[in-house]
């Protein structure tokens, strides 16, 4: 690790470093200092404070009600206890409708929240907002696959791209995303091979969250790897906690098996 990274923390362009040297990426959520200052002592890479904070947090059935302001206030203290992971901030539900919006949102995300990137969903739809907020020195991830926020229209937690044609669709939409200047993409509930082949395509850095174990790194939400969700844990997920010696200890088991592709395995993949 450079002097620099040491001293101003991981940047864009090193998760970008870390895919060309084939270097696995940790990533895990955080909603509060406490928990983002333990992830940074375990060498976590990325830190995102996820809209998931609406399931996980605040109790609701889906990640449609958190606000951007729920987010701000969050941001904010994860700031407070991260100095060395690359802080991504997901941007809520209908917070990015058109390009003013996203930019004013975005903005606040970063000047009052402290995030060093901020994460949105959608696939082509998207590519005008993605090339307007990087024109703008914006940093952002892309996310395709699973689209929690349009788990309304999508009718349920569904792998996503298992046909052709919406397979195809994604392929297409990670490189007009990747064109437009989306940083990093996050693929969420796709088939692993579907993955493998987004992330050789691609030049920036994917993370996986149920997408086989070819993604340039891994997410998940923080709670399920401790196994306290409320609702039953996705497949695609694994209770850490399980002979750890304790939270500290079993979120430093998660940085490792990612690090050194033991997670995930095929049990956990599509």
């Amino acid at each position: 690790m450079s002097v620099y990274t040491e001293q101003c923390g991981i940047t864009v362009r090193t998760v970008k470093q870390m895919k060309q040297r084939g270097e696995k990426i940790a990533c895990l959520t955080a909603y509060d200092a406490t928990f983002a200052a333990v992830l940074d002592a375990a060498g976590m890479d990325v830190i995102l404070v996820g809209d998931s904070l609406g399931m996980v947090i605040q109790g609701h059935q889906t990640t449609v009600p958190v606000t951007v302001d729920d987010m701000i206030y969050h941001a904010k203290a994860v700031a407070r206890g991260a100095r060395r992971a690359l802080r991504i901030v997901d941007m809520p539900f209908m917070s990015y409708v058109d390009s003013a919006h996203a930019m004013a949102n975005a903005a606040r995300l970063m000047q009052e929240g402290g995030a060093q990137m901020v994460k949105l969903e959608g696939g082509e739809t998207q590519v005008e907002i993605v090339r307007q907020l990087d024109a703008h020195g914006i940093p952002v991830c892309a996310h395709l696959g699973l689209q929690p926020q349009s788990i309304h229209k999508l009718g349920g937690y569904r792998v996503q791209g298992r046909d052709e044609p919406g397979a195809k669709m994604m392929l297409d939409a990670a490189s007009a995303l990747e064109a437009a200047g989306a940083e990093l993409l996050v693929l969420e509930c796709i088939p692993a091979a579907l993955a493998a082949q987004i992330t050789m395509n691609t030049s920036i850095p994917v993370i996986g969250i149920g997408a086989g174990v070819s993604c340039d790194g891994q997410v998940l939400v923080l709670h399920d790897i401790l196994g306290i969700s409320l609702d039953k844990a996705p497949r695609f997920t694994r209770n850490f906690l399980t002979g750890a010696t304790g939270i500290p200890d079993a979120i430093e088991q998660y940085a490792r098996a990612v690090k050194d592709k033991r997670f995930p395995s095929a049990e956990h993949s599509f």
